[in-house]
């Protein structure tokens, strides 16, 4: 009898075995799932963006790898949305390839730095920190999360034509200074991506258009970023607002007409809700003209590589 047992419980536990690897395969992904994956991007482009002071060919390559993988990290939230489902293996598919580029990112950083490594310097408190490049010294100085930044489009975005994917630019009003120096000029150019739209129809009253930004050049470097749409302001015109919205070089390239005036007052028509979705009522699209103006808060800290 004991040997009969034997023979019937092997099959069985195989059985359940491979019940339980299938069951694993075919688990929902969810909405957490999605954000770790943008969140592992994110993490990810804080390594390019280290990796660059050291080698640029190397960083340039990665981050072409993961602006794609972002944009299925963007497809697989869409579909997850619209179609309640998406593939685990889908999932697992981009979760890999973006920690195979923080892996091969933290790599070449630690072969790159041996040649050349040198005892940092103590962080200041304006959270700069010394790096060396060959021979040239930076400086890493870190923009704080939370720190908020006015951009101005340089194209229009209305939710009747917008796609999600879509690209954007916008430039930044005002310098943003660390130490008294300016980690993030006035003009820079800062990108972001339509993260979900939904136009008005006869049937949906309330239009929505949702966007981040992701990237930032400083110095012809590209950083990864994380920005989130707190606020839409109506440029026309300077009319003092100059002392609310900053000082600094910015000033003089405004007043210079370069961006085409200041600021007004929140855009008409125009509701920010939670996570940077912006809504428009009665039936009408959202709505952004270029050259409107929007204040994006940073999810988290920014590193950005200065010359000393």
């Amino acid at each position: 009898m004991f040997r009969i047992c034997r023979v019937f419980v092997a099959p069985v536990l195989l059985i359940g075995l491979a019940a339980s690897a299938a069951a694993q395969q075919n688990a929902s992904v969810t909405p957490a799932d999605i954000q770790r994956l943008q969140d592992s991007a994110f993490e990810a482009g804080s390594d390019v963006s280290a990796l660059r002071s050291r080698d640029t060919a190397r960083a340039d390559q990665l981050q072409s790898e993961l602006d794609e993988l972002r944009e299925d990290v963007i497809y697989l939230k869409v579909k997850l949305r619209r179609e309640q489902s998406v593939v685990r293996s889908e999932y697992a598919d981009v979760r890999d390839r973006i920690e195979d580029v923080r892996t091969r990112a933290r790599s070449v950083q630690v072969t790159a730095s041996v040649p050349t490594a040198t005892p940092a310097a103590p962080a200041e408190s304006s959270g700069r920190t010394e790096a060396v490049a060959g021979d040239a010294a930076i400086d890493a100085v870190e923009i704080q999360a939370g720190t908020e930044i006015d951009v101005r489009l340089a194209g229009a975005l209305n939710s009747g034509d917008a796609r999600v994917e879509d690209r954007f630019e916008a430039t930044t009003l005002v310098d943003v200074n660390v130490g008294g120096r300016p980690a993030v000029p006035a003009g820079t150019v800062m990108r972001g991506v339509v993260t979900d739209v939904e136009p008005a129809t006869r049937t949906n009253r309330t239009a929505r258009l949702t966007v981040s930004f992701d990237q930032v050049t400083v110095g012809g470097q590209i950083y990864a970023t994380g920005g989130t749409v707190i606020q839409a302001i109506e440029g026309d015109g300077l009319r003092g607002e100059a002392g609310r919205i900053g000082t600094g070089a910015a000033v003089g390239a405004i007043l210079g007409g370069i961006f085409g005036g200041g600021l007004k007052g929140t855009l008409a028509g125009v509701l920010i809700g939670a996570g940077g979705t912006i809504a428009a009522t009665e039936g009408n699209q959202v709505d952004l003209p270029r050259g409107s103006v929007l204040r994006v808060r940073l999810d988290s800290p920014l590193l950005i590589n200065l010359p000393r």
